[in-house]
């Protein structure tokens, strides 16, 4: 009787390599990673500005004893690139009129402050506490006036709007799951998942990066809360029928195909032969 054929254990590795790498971007997307969760944006004890020096660091995460502390903060974090008054300068766009929504959102998805200008500022731990967030969006928001911080919830919103809402609005860009997807010229469309529901409120609101604004005109408070339930609803929902690959379509699945398909395929027929 012939020997088994030494292909057949390279063709069993080559099936357990694939099903690690096609299980890996699961298991990131369920542990809570960067862009895997929805969950509130964790506060960092860290407090680095976008200047060169930060004259201001608290132990307990606090606000300044200062009469202002929100401008006090945002002189020594922010007007590096936005200017002492907020008028925007060269490296970054003026903040007057942009709202605590803006403020807020960028700062507790740890968007900025930005150690150097980008095309897209990516989401990052916040360098501020909540409390120092507050007082920097306070302060912002008197500038001039703008979007305040929507009252988001997911609870008063209703599904099937949500998933109407989110097709015809969202998924051209963040996909069908609301895992993103490049957008060309340095621009992309970030996965959803990591946002708290007021910040995906927010980002409606005030379109960061390349995304349009979509305010009470286009979308209304009750319209914003459908979209964030389906959004939550994508996040929480089970995959029947399999793994989920990563909520990339088909280049996943076509991998899968590839790799254990055919490589378990060859390996069979190897095996087959010889046997004859």
């Amino acid at each position: 009787m012939k020997r088994p054929s030494r292909f057949i254990p390279f063709a069993l590795v080559a099936v357990v390599a694939g099903l690690g790498l096609t299980t890996g971007p699961v298991a990131a997307t369920n542990s809570g990673s960067s862009e895997g969760a929805v969950a509130p944006a964790a506060s960092s004890g860290t407090h680095s500005g976008s200047g060169q020096d930060n004259l201001y660091s608290a132990i307990d995460d606090g606000v300044p004893n200062v009469p202002n502390p929100g401008k006090y903060l945002f002189e020594q974090g922010c007007s590096t690139c936005h200017g002492i008054d907020g008028a925007g300068t060269k490296q970054a766009p003026s903040l007057i009129g942009v709202g605590a929504a803006a403020a807020d959102f960028y700062l507790s998805t740890g968007r900025m402050p930005l150690n150097q200008p980008l095309v897209q500022a990516p989401r990052k731990q916040p360098k501020y506490s909540d409390q120092q967030i507050a007082a920097i969006t306070k302060y912002v928001a008197s500038l001039g006036e703008g979007p305040a911080i929507p009252n988001v919830d997911p609870s008063k919103g209703n599904l099937v709007e949500g998933e109407q809402l989110y097709a015809n609005n969202c998924a051209a860009c963040h996909n069908s799951q609301g895992s993103g997807g490049a957008l060309g010229r340095d621009y992309y469309a970030p996965r959803l998942f990591s946002a708290t529901p007021t910040q995906l409120g927010e980002a409606m609101r005030v379109g960061p990066g390349a995304m349009p604004v979509f305010g009470t005109g286009q979308l209304s408070d009750q319209q914003v809360d459908s979209i964030v339930k389906y959004i939550v609803h994508l996040r929480d929902h089970n995959q029947h029928g399999g793994l989920a690959l990563g909520r990339v379509g088909p280049v996943t699945e076509g991998f899968v195909a590839w790799i254990l398909g055919l490589g378990l395929l060859l390996g069979v027929t190897r095996w087959i032969g010889t046997r004859v």
